[in-house]
């Protein structure tokens, strides 16, 4: 038999027992992988996150349904390293991966945080870096109830679903300001929910300690200084900074009426 067939006979070997498939799956779970995120390690905490193409980036569905244009120009898929073409391929085929595959893509996700809650003495989990997807619905959550889960949204239905107590009680959920839903952030906020906005002069407002809105006064928390938001106090505002192209937003994505 020539090299070349031994080649093929070992890869087909490798390929019917699953072996080849596992070293060549691409990871979901990133761990700690931006600064931010890092951030929580000083509070004993490390975050796996999962970042998929944002909105019809991924030209196979919309993963953030209720994004907008200020948000899709700002969005963080073009600051740090998601702003780079290898890192976004990667997140391209990852999300044609939950969309096509989605029983396998979920049991590889679900294998991830076993072994991260394993590896670290506190994992916690936040599934939508960039993308709004309803993992609600995905059984993840309550098979996983050791762990804790977070997210930003800017649906909702899924927030007040939050405040009405119907998500899973270990999942966590922050409201998302853009240019055109402040009426949806007066309206979690009344409920007692907590809105993340981004801010021109993050410093001012961080420093202040409150911000009124819609004619309410509220306290301020720092966005950036970790992004462990289900340790945030309820009902408050939540500053994050803005970063890469949301640094030059003229569509009123980012607050500048501090």
């Amino acid at each position: 038999m020539c090299y070349e067939n031994l080649i093929e006979k070992k890869i087909d070997s490798l390929w019917s027992c699953g072996i080849l498939f596992v070293h060549m799956k691409q990871t979901i779970l990133g761990i700690d992988t931006n600064a931010k995120t890092i951030k929580g390690q000083k509070l004993g905490i490390t975050t796996g996150i999962v970042y998929l193409a944002p909105s019809d980036e991924s030209g196979i569905a919309n993963t953030c349904p209720n994004a907008s244009k200020g948000c899709r120009q700002a969005c963080l898929f073009t600051a740090g390293r998601g702003s780079m073409d290898n890192v976004k391929q990667a997140r391209i085929k990852k999300t044609q991966r939950f969309f096509t595959d989605k029983q396998e893509f979920i049991a590889q996700l679900k294998d991830e945080i076993r072994k991260g809650k394993k590896k670290f003495n506190r994992f916690v989990v936040r599934l939508n870096g960039t993308s709004d997807i309803a993992w609600e619905n995905e059984n993840i959550f309550q098979t996983e109830k050791e762990t804790q889960f977070y997210d930003y949204t800017k649906r909702a239905k899924r927030m007040v679903s939050f405040l009405d107590g119907k998500m899973p009680a270990n999942y966590h959920l922050t409201f998302s300001r853009s240019e055109n839903n402040d009426e949806l952030c007066d309206i979690i906020l009344r409920k007692g929910g907590n809105v993340a906005m981004v801010f021109k002069d993050h410093e001012k407002v961080i420093k202040r300690g409150t911000y009124t809105f819609k004619g309410r006064k509220y306290k301020v928390v720092n966005g950036d200084e970790h992004d462990l938001r289900f340790l945030d106090p309820k009902n408050c505002i939540v500053a994050l900074k803005a970063k890469g192209k949301a640094i030059k937003d003229l569509s009123g994505f980012v607050v500048d009426n501090v």
